[in-house]
């Protein structure tokens, strides 16, 4: 019955749609599904749609090995203008089970369905206002799209320290220093406990400080936060970034994600601080990313009233990810990656990690359409070593 209900209300949105607004058809591929003008040009929005499909399979040291093959991401995507042009808007939607995952009572139990919800407004010159749920400043691995991305999914870096996505408020501004040097500063307040939280805030907030200087100008095409120099940069393109993030009374394990820190009296807080350093190279179809992070806690073992400890610790620790490849004239990809993650062990209990990775991408339509394998060779001081072979495609309209 709800299916039923869903589908007569969208057939209904189309049929206005067609009496009172213009629907444009874009010109190209990947360029989005529909682009829909009001009738007074006072809105905009754009419908994209699009869906990664994976086959994993894993071999373990000692003979065990694994195949998988799911629907990594699907999803709606709408963004357009309101009222003004000065007023933008972004609206993601998670559809697969891997989007959708993470429901819990701080979520009301429910899917996890929203991704991105944010209003963007152009008050003045180059300052820009975003309110809602989004990703924040943080590592320039996670800013960049998962349909963007240079290999078949992001490092070990950004799994273990990426601040993601939560709700609040960030203020953006841009300033040309010389005719090409160009600094960008980024300044956010959020809740600190990620996204979807429907119970209210338990600790305290979370505020994000990023800076970045690109001193040869402006990338084609957003390229600094794009995988792979697909625009083939006529010149050399630097952009340089730092962020530091502090979570006030943080109650996760890892700064705003992980798992929540209980005790017998509720949850344990601490305050939770992360350093970001990173870079983007890119010329002539070459191109080089770097990551640097850093994690530490005021008291990152959780303790009960009484001083026990409660087993959840901080993911204390520091991490490197040294990513880069050549696009060659027809489109295909060599790339490789290198990443070492270091917790403290004396804290999380957990041994070095060392992963290298060989990537091959075919780019058929650039991001929007491409290709993508991987082979990585996970190697565990003192534990067992691991042998990963994935093979993804990826659908954007």
């Amino acid at each position: 019955m709800k299916v039923k209900i869903i589908l007569a209300l969208l057939c209904l949105f189309a049929a206005t749609l067609s009496y009172s607004q213009e629907v444009i058809k874009p010109t190209k591929f990947g360029k989005g599904l529909l682009n829909i003008v009001g009738q007074d040009s006072t809105w905009t929005m754009k419908v994209g749609l699009r869906v990664q499909l994976l086959g994993t399979s894993t071999w373990e040291e000692g003979g065990q090995s694994e195949a998988s093959f799911l629907a990594r991401r699907a999803r709606l995507k709408f963004d357009g203008y309101a009222y003004s042009p000065k007023l933008k808007y972004k609206i993601e939607l998670g559809l697969s089970n891997r989007d959708l995952s993470g429901a819990s009572e701080f979520t009301s139990n429910a899917p996890r369905y929203i991704l991105d919800a944010q209003l963007k407004w152009n008050f003045y010159e180059n300052f820009e206002l975003w309110f809602g749920q989004g990703k924040l400043p943080g590592n320039r691995e996670r800013v960049i799209s998962s349909a963007n991305l240079q290999q078949v999914d992001r490092s070990l870096l950004n799994s273990r320290f990426t601040i993601d996505r939560d709700f609040g408020f960030q203020l953006r501004h841009k300033l040309k220093l010389s005719k090409k040097i160009v600094m960008k500063e980024i300044f956010s307040l959020a809740q600190g406990e990620g996204r979807n939280i429907t119970t209210g805030n338990l600790g305290g907030h979370m505020y994000t400080g990023r800076l970045e200087l690109l001193p040869f100008g402006e990338f084609e095409g957003k390229g600094d936060y794009k995988g792979a120099d697909l625009n083939r940069e006529q010149t050399p393109k630097l952009a340089i970034g730092v962020s530091y993030d502090h979570n006030n009374n943080a109650v996760k394990t890892r700064s705003n994600q992980g798992s929540y820190m209980t005790t017998d009296t509720g949850f344990f807080e601490t305050n939770i601080n992360t350093l970001f350093i990173d870079a983007m190279f890119k010329y002539n179809g070459f191109s080089f990313m770097a990551e640097y992070s850093d994690r530490d806690a005021d008291d990152p073992f959780a303790k009960n009233s009484d001083g026990s400890l409660t087993g959840d610790e901080v993911q204390v620790g520091k991490g490197l990810n040294l990513q880069s490849g050549f696009l060659l004239n027809n489109n295909w990809e060599v790339s490789g990656r290198y990443t070492n993650i270091k917790l403290d062990k004396n804290i999380t209990g957990k041994n070095p990690e060392n992963q290298y990775t060989l990537g091959l991408s075919k780019y058929i339509v650039g991001h929007n359409l491409k290709v993508q394998t991987d082979i990585s060779h996970l190697e565990v001081k003192g534990g067992n070593n691991e042998l990963m072979y994935r093979l993804q495609v990826e659908l954007h309209f």
